[in-house]
């Protein structure tokens, strides 16, 4: 065997690397170079092209947001990222200026399951914000992450520190996303247990294929206006 054909099979050997969680799950990551490579592509042209074609949008909500609440129209917040690095995700504003200093007040009434807080009919989103969290317009400024590198369209949601904290750090083994199995599949609804299983099957799973039906998937539950 010549030594190119050599070279190319170790460009294209997948690196396997088994984790084991504090709570003794082993989770098996592949490092798949070519999978990465065309992922990054289509990160790249994806969310280019998605922030050029909804640039109208962004102009129009980000006016809605001024005017309703007056003040920046962008959420600015720090997430934990691939093998934990920290990261400043994007949104739009949702909630009122005051809403992290006024969520101490609120933890008492916390219903989501895990490390996340949701309440419902919470009183500091706005009345412009319920609509764009509806519709997950909100999430659309993370398309900046995405080209920037930070996040991938499909990945294991990011969450801030102390969420984090709180989670096993195999879950970032990859790149946080925009979208992932348990986005579409329950979203906060879903006990943390099935969610973390959701990230580490993701985290096993990967490829091309499965990146397409969740990103299907997503856009139908959108169009569907089924947001959990």
């Amino acid at each position: 065997m010549n030594q190119g054909n050599v070279a190319l099979r170790e460009r294209e050997a997948e690196i396997i690397v088994t984790e084991r969680t504090w709570d003794g799950r082993e989770v098996e990551y592949k490092e798949k170079r070519v999978y990465s490579f065309i992922k990054r592509a289509f990160d790249i042209t994806a969310s280019l092209l998605a922030l050029i074609l909804l640039s109208p949008l962004f102009l129009i909500v980000m006016l809605l947001i001024f005017v309703t609440d007056p003040g920046n129209p962008f959420f600015v917040q720090q997430r934990a990222g691939k093998d934990c690095k920290m990261f400043n995700i994007y949104k739009f504003r949702s909630m009122h200026k005051d809403a992290e200093k006024r969520k101490k007040d609120l933890l008492i009434h916390n219903e989501a399951d895990g490390p996340t807080f949701k309440i419902e009919n919470d009183p500091r989103i706005t009345k412009i914000g319920s609509f764009i969290r509806k519709t997950s317009i909100d999430e659309l400024p993370q398309l900046i992450n995405i080209l920037k590198g930070e996040m991938s369209v499909i990945g294991p949601r990011p969450f801030i520190p102390s969420e984090q904290e709180k989670l096993p750090d195999q879950r970032l083994l990859v790149k946080p996303g925009l979208s992932c199995y348990w986005q579409i599949g329950g979203k906060n609804s879903l006990p943390v247990e099935e969610q973390l299983e959701l990230d580490f099957k993701y985290i096993e799973d990967r490829s091309v294929l499965t990146d397409l039906k969740i990103i299907f998937k997503t856009v139908a539950i959108v169009f569907k206006n089924d947001n959990y």
